[in-house]
């Protein structure tokens, strides 16, 4: 079976997601339904739904909208990585609130589209450390040229669990390999931070990708974190932009072919359940 740990869905009636007007592709809706009936027919079991960036004031409304939809009949999602603010002073009252709730099951807060910055005060790495007693995990979305920063918080919040978005958002279109492929081996180093394989699709050319075009860069991950630290994602919509979730789930199966059961079982499902804690 498979664990989608990184599905978006998309509810403009809902909620308000600023940036969707800047991707033409994306800006729709994109449902539970939709979703569902493609995944299903590739094996996926159970998904957890990643926060899609809404307006702040719509952070937490955006969690209970997802939460109705798990509670439906047939539903695959088994709970939310939340959006959070960790900049926010106001952050220890909304974890408090959250904790509450065991539907959630992690948090990001997305940092490629904010200052490289923002990471490195003293409240925000303070607040990012405080789910190291929740055993909640904090989702880094990050860019290459942000991958310092993201070394320096999994340093300063050593009890907190990490997951690397996107095998680290390689460029893989301008077949940027340095200092991508360094910079992951060092993040490896951080015991404390695992890698999602996903979203690679979306960073090459459009459709104009093979298996062995991200192949290194899946390869180079897995051989730095290691069978035990990485986990599978859709990037469900965005990997629409990259030839879709049937095409990347059966590119996904090819570049295990060469993988044990046991491996395969880790990074489709095992290591998700644990990380998470899903049942």
């Amino acid at each position: 079976m498979i664990i989608d740990t990184h599905l978006h869905l998309i509810d403009r009636n809902a909620l308000h997601y600023p940036w969707l007007d800047t991707v033409p592709p994306l800006d729709r809706d994109f449902t539970h339904a939709e979703y569902a009936e493609e995944a299903r027919s590739l094996g996926i079991e159970a998904a957890l739904h990643m926060e899609v960036d809404v307006a702040e004031t719509d952070i937490e409304r955006e969690t209970a909208h997802v939460e109705r939809q798990a509670r439906e009949a047939g539903s695959l999602l088994r709970g939310a990585i939340a959006s959070c603010r960790p900049e926010n002073a106001d952050f220890p009252l909304m974890l408090k609130r959250v904790l509450a709730n065991p539907f959630v099951r992690g948090f990001r807060r997305v940092l490629h589209v904010m200052p490289d910055d923002l990471s490195e005060s003293a409240l925000f790495r303070e607040n990012v450390g405080r789910l190291g007693a929740t055993h909640l995990p904090f989702d880094l979305c990050v860019l290459p040229r942000q991958h310092g920063q993201a070394m320096a918080l999994a340093d300063h919040a050593p009890a907190t669990q990490f997951v690397l978005d996107h095998c680290g958002v390689p460029d893989i279109k301008s077949d940027a390999w340095e200092p991508w492929r360094t910079q992951i081996t060092e993040l490896a180093r951080r015991p404390n931070i695992a890698a999602k394989i996903s979203g690679v699709i979306a960073y090459a050319d459009g459709e104009n990708w093979t298996v062995e075009t991200v192949r290194p860069y899946v390869e180079h991950v897995i051989a730095c974190f290691g069978w035990d630290r990485v986990v599978w994602g859709s990037d469900w919509p965005v990997c629409r932009l990259g030839g879709g979730l049937t095409r990347w789930v059966h590119a996904t199966q090819a570049l295990l072919s060469g993988a044990s059961e046991e491996e395969r079982t880790k990074l489709l499902s095992a290591n998700a359940r644990r990380i998470w804690r899903l049942n």
